[in-house]
């Protein structure tokens, strides 16, 4: 081992002919592996790497897209179970609204529970209609006067309705003493909505805007 090192310490750099066989045989060697990496880096993987680099950063988004999906997979019964109790509450949904025939008798609901909370009621304004997409608002002004417990009864009353009635745009203010008792003055806008019918339906469709929602079947 010694007079090994000692060969490659004598060995002269300038003087490659005169080195021995072996140590001329091992630089040719490494020349030619120098070489060859230079030749496959300039000729195979520059060139290449651009196509490496995108196929790779595509591989990597189809394996996000393949776990995303597979995630859905393992879940798509608790998913369509999600989908049915939806279908379920739209349902039930769609069911509390009332029909062209209904609506006076439910405007009238809604003006007797003003009297049923022990209120006075100043103004009863029912607005036209605003059309949404398969059902329409049915806005009401409202004025009604007395306590604050029979305003608090009228609005339970109305959430206690079967049909689905809202409240917007509530103000209340205090009016003069009458009677030593406090007395407030309840300004709302009450709110029902009534399904649609297919003709209505299917007058108000060539307004409809492209790309509009195909509207769910008329309750039964």
């Amino acid at each position: 081992m010694s007079n090994f090192l000692e060969d490659v310490r004598n060995l002269d750099p300038n003087d490659v002919g005169r080195w021995p066989p072996i140590f001329r045989l091992g630089a040719i060697g490494l020349i030619f592996l120098i070489g060859a990496c230079l030749m496959v880096y300039f000729l195979a993987w520059k060139p290449n790497k651009p196509d490496l680099d995108s196929a790779r950063a595509e591989e990597a988004k189809l394996l996000d897209t393949f776990t995303a999906k597979a995630r859905k997979a393992a879940n798509l019964d608790a998913y369509k179970a999600q989908l049915q109790e939806i279908e379920r509450s739209f349902g039930a949904m769609l069911r509390k609204l009332p029909n062209k025939t209904e609506v006076p008798n439910l405007l009238t609901d809604i003006s007797q529970q003003g009297a049923g909370a022990g209120l006075d009621q100043k103004l009863f304004q029912p607005s036209a209609q605003v059309n949404k997409d398969f059902y329409a608002e049915l806005p009401i002004k409202m004025r009604l006067t007395g306590s604050f417990h029979s305003i608090g009864a009228f609005v339970s009353g109305i959430a206690a309705l079967p049909r689905i009635v809202t409240l917007h745009n509530v103000e209340i203010a205090p009016l003069a003493k009458t009677g030593g008792v406090d007395q407030l003055q309840l300004d709302v806008v009450a709110k029902t909505y009534r399904y649609l019918d297919d003709e209505e339906q299917a007058a108000a469709a060539p307004a409809a805007k492209p790309g509009t929602k195909k509207r769910p079947p008329a309750k039964k």
